[in-house]
């Protein structure tokens, strides 16, 4: 008995290396692209280790807990690393990077998250690449969350290292993710002697024996599920349309915010300013003395398909996050979303305005 998933035929380096270009055109990137096979940590370490050393200094910024993890890689590659760290309710601007910069001219390697789904801002990349491309330094993107959401330009806003993953905004798998590669960021690498050979992590491998042999011959077999199901989330933002794509994102942040402003009972957005709030996925404080994970269980027992999640970690106690991307940035899956946790507010004792908040979300998201 055949199957559609399982009785695959092999996939071609032709077809894996069309894939990578469609993810090119989508970032409108003239860099190398390169597509590697898992979840999107395995190009942000592998980026990490390749281009930094002993001899890096890195102005780590820190928005959220992504950014806390990039320290520890870049301190365990023997990195001497200075930590910006800004609160997480509000998003680091161009000129605290130029101070920052100006205080520490050594600075080599810029690393940022452009926007932090865990805590729902997002951060100026354009301005901030402005800066760094000023100074001189390689400048390292996390855009999981953003791509699909926002636009993430690599060329126009000088970043050298920008990686990519399928599974929130572009509504695709989790198992696998892209990274595009300048060409002062390959030398980086090749002049590194403790970049990753021969190994998962290595990002040279690909460039060596991969993009510099013409993209004829895989390093490994290609996973087939991961690469059909990337394929077919780039063609369908493709027909939808790149900016009709960000267009939706915003509008379901957008209409999430107006919808908890009218909802009332105590919740409210984590993100102070709007301009800072993050497109993929909208954070909420709760109430004081409510738990947001014991919030979202309540809410999740009416539907468990609604893109709610509680912080993690100590965030656990007080945040609510709505993941309105991909296939839920929609005004239903934002309208679902309010009321269910609307209901259970109102089953503690506490003022909602379910029809204020619906009323609010539909004018919002025209």
């Amino acid at each position: 008995m055949t199957h559609p998933f399982l009785d695959l035929p092999p996939l071609s380096a032709a077809r894996f290396a069309s894939i990578e270009d469609r993810v090119a055109r989508l970032l409108g990137t003239g860099q190398d692209v390169v597509i590697t096979q898992g979840e999107a940590l395995l190009p942000l370490e592998g980026a990490i280790r390749g281009a930094a050393g002993p001899g890096t200094t890195a102005l780590n910024v820190i928005t959220g807990p992504y950014g806390q993890t990039f320290g520890d890689w870049l301190r365990d590659c023997g990195a001497t690393v200075i930590d910006l760290s800004v609160p997480f309710h509000t998003a680091v601007t161009a000129e605290q990077v130029r101070a920052a910069l100006a205080e520490h001219p050594s600075v080599d390697f810029v690393s940022l998250v452009h926007a932090e789904a865990a805590t729902g801002n997002t951060n100026p990349v354009a301005e901030i690449g402005a800066v760094v491309r000023e100074h001189g330094a390689l400048f390292y993107l996390d855009a999981v969350a953003s791509v699909g959401a926002e636009p993430v330009l690599p060329d126009a806003w000088g970043v050298d290292l920008c990686v990519i993953g399928a599974q929130k905004a572009m509504g695709g798998p989790a198992g696998v993710s892209a990274i595009s590669v300048s060409e002062r960021a390959w030398a980086r690498m090749a002049a590194n002697p403790r970049a990753p050979r021969r190994s998962y992590l290595s990002l040279l491998d690909w460039k060596e024996r991969w993009i510099d042999g013409g993209r004829r011959a895989l390093l490994h077999a290609p996973a087939q599920l991961e690469m059909l199901a990337l394929e077919a989330c780039l063609e369908r933002i493709e027909a939808e349309g790149p900016a009709a794509v960000t267009a939706r994102h915003a509008a379901a942040a957008r209409a999430t915010r107006a919808g908890v402003l009218a909802l009332g009972g105590g919740l409210r957005p984590y993100v102070h300013e709007a301009a800072e709030a993050a497109p993929v996925a909208t954070t909420l404080r709760t109430p004081d003395g409510v738990a947001a994970s014991e919030l979202v269980a309540r809410a999740l027992e009416s539907d468990p398909s609604l893109p709610l999640a509680a912080g993690g970690g100590a965030l656990a106690k007080e945040m609510i996050r709505v993941n309105h991307y991909g296939p839920d940035a929609t005004p239903g899956a934002v309208q679902s979303s309010l009321a269910a946790l609307g209901a259970a507010l109102a089953e503690r004792g506490l003022d909602v305005d379910l029809h204020g908040a619906r009323r609010a979300v539909e004018g919002a998201w025209r």
